[in-house]
């Protein structure tokens, strides 16, 4: 039986109450550690043991290898850990946010995953992969047994205008009834939407407030980023939620130009876009919400109808919430496409448009 683990203290118990080696998946594991002499301690073979990056004296490598085990050793020359076995958090991402955006890991990882000598470099490939699976199995360990519900939308939206604070209060809500949120985690409607979210004390205005001063992440990152953390305080937000998720931001170094905002308790960053997506719109069983967005939020209404349309019978469906007549139906007409696709199949009483937040609230909770 296959089993990961993920740190030195879950290795240890493990070879303490007699389990077996076969099989384990050891993610991100220090084994200069007494978990790892009492892994190479053992007489028996390390047939089927995988090792994922973590700390590996070298001699312990040895004898892991030479016994049967599979090890893929870090690389500290990368600008991310391919291996690690849990989301990020803000404070990660933004690690040296003082001396400017371009110093942050964020902005690292995205400009490895740009340069042109990794682009199509298979080992730089092979690197970006494993980094996503493993988000994912992060991610799935996450959401699992939560109510989730994805809120989609663009990331033009500025912060003082009134569409971001009804986002911001729609997610409160969402939130406080006990969903959790799932946005593409970047600016925008997502920002606005991981920020209502993320207030647990009662602080969303003070914290709209804060923000109002710095509108978009454009031309200024650094501002943009600053004002975000200075609101978190006011909402009580530290890294480290713990079981206590309310909301996930789920954004991706393929649109290096959107940074990540710093509202979802913990955040899901991928490299491939389509991965990303994948996630973020299968992740919200509860249902999705879709606010004004372009290019990018189309093709998540699509991606979201197909598996509807495809839906076997004894399928639960979610619903699918557009919000927004005329948006939907003169600016970017999708609605027609989607009700023609709709009809006389079963997925046409789950779809919904709505002009409001707080309508596309009433329609997912039955308020």
């Amino acid at each position: 039986m296959l089993r990961e683990i993920h740190s030195a203290d879950e290795l240890l118990a493990h070879l303490q109450d007699g389990g077996t080696v076969s099989g384990l998946r050891l993610q991100g594991v220090d084994l200069a550690s007494a978990a790892g002499e009492a892994l190479i301690a053992l007489p028996n073979r390390f047939d089927g043991l995988v090792v994922l990056g973590g700390h590996v004296p070298a001699s312990t490598a040895r004898t892991l290898t030479d016994r049967g085990a599979i090890l893929f050793p870090s690389d500290p020359h990368l600008p991310i850990d391919p291996y690690r076995a849990r989301l990020y958090s803000a404070g990660e991402l933004y690690a040296g946010l003082e001396r400017g955006y371009e110093h942050t890991p964020d902005a690292q990882a995205y400009r490895w995953s740009g340069d042109c000598r990794v682009a199509h470099d298979a080992y730089a490939g092979a690197m970006r992969g494993l980094h996503d699976e493993s988000m994912r199995d992060a991610l799935h360990e996450s959401l699992e047994g939560r109510r989730t519900v994805g809120i989609m939308g663009g990331h033009a939206m500025g912060r003082t205008s009134t569409a971001y604070a009804e986002i911001a209060r729609l997610a409160r809500d969402l939130a406080g009834g006990g969903h959790v949120v799932l946005t593409g985690g970047g600016p925008g409607a997502m920002e606005a939407a991981n920020l209502g979210a993320a207030d647990r004390v009662g602080g969303l205005d003070a914290a709209l407030e804060c923000l109002a001063g710095v509108e978009s992440f454009r031309p200024s990152i650094d501002a943009w980023a600053h004002s975000a953390f200075a609101a978190r305080e006011l909402l009580g937000v530290a890294d480290g939620a713990g079981d206590d998720v309310r909301s996930v931001g789920i954004p991706t170094w393929f649109y290096g130009h959107e940074p990540p905002n710093v509202f979802g308790d913990v955040i899901a960053k991928f490299f491939s876009n389509a991965l990303r997506e994948d996630d973020l719109l299968a992740g919200a069983s509860g249902g999705i919400i879709v606010l004004e967005g372009a290019a990018g939020t189309v093709q998540e209404i699509f991606q979201s109808v197909t598996p509807l349309y495809y839906a076997a019978d004894d399928v639960p469906l979610p619903h699918l919430v557009l919000v927004g007549r005329a948006q939907w139906t003169d600016v970017v007409p999708v609605w027609p496409a989607l009700t023609a696709l709709a009809a006389g199949r079963r997925f046409a009483d789950h779809l919904h448009l709505v002009e409001t937040p707080a309508e596309a609230f009433a329609v997912l909770t039955g308020a």
